[in-house]
């Protein structure tokens, strides 16, 4: 696998080491294409290790209804709810996500789109806002991802802080149905490396299941020994 077509590589190497996102990073990454009239309900979880070998692993798992605003804009809202070791499921938080599609794909040399997201944590006055920029190249069969984002967290009990992460992913599209990729995940105390899977099954007309697989290793210390993440969206 070569990369010499695209600078996104390069990019994330540069970033890799002053991206910083408070916890644990590893999530979705985000394309910057918006399908007009398009609704979508997902459900994503996310689980981890702890750094420490050993340690009970920990999942978030998001729930939520998206819909094109026009042919550029994208909203959604989410129920987040975590799994703890040993417990069972309770509400987190909720958020609010916007996405952009700022330019046509295959107009410049890459797409580029902006994500804007707000979240509040359940039962506390602890807030959550970020945005940042979607880029997404296409070269030959395979397309390059990179989601960098930049994150302002404030509210009762907590240190306000403004924080950095990257996300990169590139994948080689064998198949509308499997695409087998690679992803790289920065951020505060998070480095982390794995092969993602995704795709897309037509149900018919303007009915699509997306579905995505990944797992991750940590590249350090600090980083969880191991990670994963899974989702199901229904595009109708």
């Amino acid at each position: 696998m070569t990369f010499r077509h695209s600078v996104l590589p390069a990019i994330a190497v540069s970033l890799a080491t002053t991206a910083g996102a408070d916890g644990f990073a590893v999530d979705k990454v985000y394309h910057p294409y918006v399908e007009a009239m398009e609704q979508e309900l997902e459900w994503r979880v996310v689980g981890q290790s702890e750094p420490t070998p050993g340690s009970p692993r920990k999942q978030l798992h998001r729930l939520g209804y998206g819909r094109a605003l026009g042919d550029r804009w994208f909203g959604e809202v989410y129920l987040l709810a975590e799994r703890p070791p040993g417990g069972g499921m309770r509400v987190e938080g909720y958020e609010v996500e916007a996405r952009y599609q700022f330019t046509e794909q295959g107009e410049y040399w890459a797409d580029w789109g902006f994500l804007f997201e707000l979240e509040k944590e359940h039962g506390e006055d602890i807030w959550e806002a970020g945005g940042g920029v979607l880029v997404e190249k296409e070269h030959g069969q395979w397309s390059t991802a990179a989601n960098l984002l930049l994150t302002a967290e404030w509210g009762d009990g907590i240190e306000d802080e403004l924080e950095s992460s990257l996300a990169l992913q590139s994948r080689y599209r064998m198949s509308p149905a499997f695409e087998p990729g690679l992803e790289f995940h920065s951020a505060q105390g998070t480095r982390a490396l794995g092969p993602v899977m995704v795709g897309d099954i037509r149900l018919g007309q303007r009915r699509t299941l997306h579905w995505e697989l990944g797992a991750f290793v940590g590249l350090d210390g600090e980083t969880p020994d191991y990670s994963f993440r899974a989702g199901l969206e229904y595009g109708f």
